[in-house]
């Protein structure tokens, strides 16, 4: 296969990501970017690259054969719809729409163009997360019934258009995307119910933070929580199995596990707590635990986009797939609607 022709539209912070990734792989050749901000397109020339002057400039080149959208999210549906008609294969940043009915017209206009459509989910290359699902696919702690996943903050929402809901701002949007996409990759079940709770912190327009419960078939309850005005963050990763914990602490992926050696003692000595005794509270004498480093898991993201290259040749199946994508919206819908009415959402997803 000779080198796929790629375009950016949106040369922002996630652009200039997109753009240092792809320039590493050898198949891609970057044609040029498009952003509506003159300064950024005399940075794009600066450069090196050709800087389109509209995007019907963009459209028109016949060479680009791969967009990436990085433009902000109520943009995501009708710039996608357009270089789908104009024979471009497409990524878009996520969330990759403002609604399931935006996405539904986004997967209609790949079927009817025959056009490769996805969506840049690149936290699943988050090695923090593959050490989680290793755990879980490996039953490492026996049978998980608690997964905790949270991001926590201190700054707020960017004063960007993250924060406007005519943009599609909002941490639901922004992070709970990747976190609920994370999810439903590492529980291989539907979800039956969803109760979300929101803050507005810092921000009355969009959520500046939210705290969701997913219960899935199996009764496992996973907690997905955001939040951008905490000064001290708890753990990134937290899961309860029957024979033992994990835990990863930060992005640095400090973390421990910790599991049961001796299920025959079981007799607790009380102790003292604060004005009281607990027998059941007592800790676990050392010679019925063991405690043990996380595995570590190698990935790189770029990995994302050699699947698109071979799914554009045929020789793989997109990894981020439609139904997939469709599966996460519905899933975020489920939050915003279980906030608003502030009710458990009872559902199959």
């Amino acid at each position: 296969m000779s080198k796929v022709n790629f375009a950016l539209i949106g040369y922002g912070g996630m652009g200039h990501w997109h753009i240092e990734k792809v320039s590493t792989l050898p198949d891609i050749h970057i044609s040029g970017i498009y952003d509506i901000d003159p300064g950024r397109q005399e940075e794009a020339r600066q450069k090196g690259y050709r800087a389109y002057a509209s995007l019907e400039e963009l459209l028109d080149d016949r060479k680009v054969q791969l967009v990436t959208l990085a433009v902000p999210n109520d943009l995501h549906m009708p710039i996608a719809i357009a270089c789908m008609r104009a024979g471009k294969n497409v990524i878009s940043e996520k969330p990759v729409a403002d609604s399931a009915d935006e996405l539904q017209q986004m997967i209609d206009a790949s079927q009817e163009t025959g056009r490769l459509f996805t969506v840049h989910q690149n936290r699943r290359w988050d090695e923090d997360f593959l050490i989680m699902k290793k755990l879980y696919d490996e039953n490492i702690l026996g049978k998980v019934h608690c997964i905790e996943s949270r991001v926590h903050g201190s700054r707020g929402v960017p004063g960007d258009w993250r924060n406007k809901k005519r943009h599609g701002g909002g941490m639901i949007l922004d992070w709970g995307v990747h976190m609920l996409d994370q999810m439903l990759q590492l529980v291989p079940m539907d979800v039956v119910s969803v109760s979300c709770t929101v803050s507005h912190v810092t921000n009355d327009e969009v959520d500046d933070g939210f705290r969701a419960i997913l219960t899935f078939e199996n009764g496992l309850d996973a907690l997905v929580e955001v939040g951008t005005s905490n000064f001290i963050n708890l753990p990134r990763w937290y899961m309860l199995g029957q024979n033992g914990s994990a835990v990863i602490e930060n992005w640095n992926l400090d973390g421990k596990i910790v599991m049961v050696s001796d299920w025959e003692k079981r007799d607790a000595v009380p102790v003292v707590t604060a004005a009281g005794l607990t027998k059941t509270m007592a800790p676990r004498t050392d010679e019925t635990i063991k405690t043990y480093p996380l595995p570590r898991v190698e990935s790189d993201v770029r990995d994302f986009y050699r699947n698109v290259l071979a799914t554009m040749e045929g020789k793989e199946n997109q990894l981020v797939t439609h139904p997939q994508m469709m599966r996460v919206m519905r899933l975020m819908e489920a939050l915003m609607r279980s906030a608003e009415s502030n009710e458990t959402v009872h559902t199959r997803i």
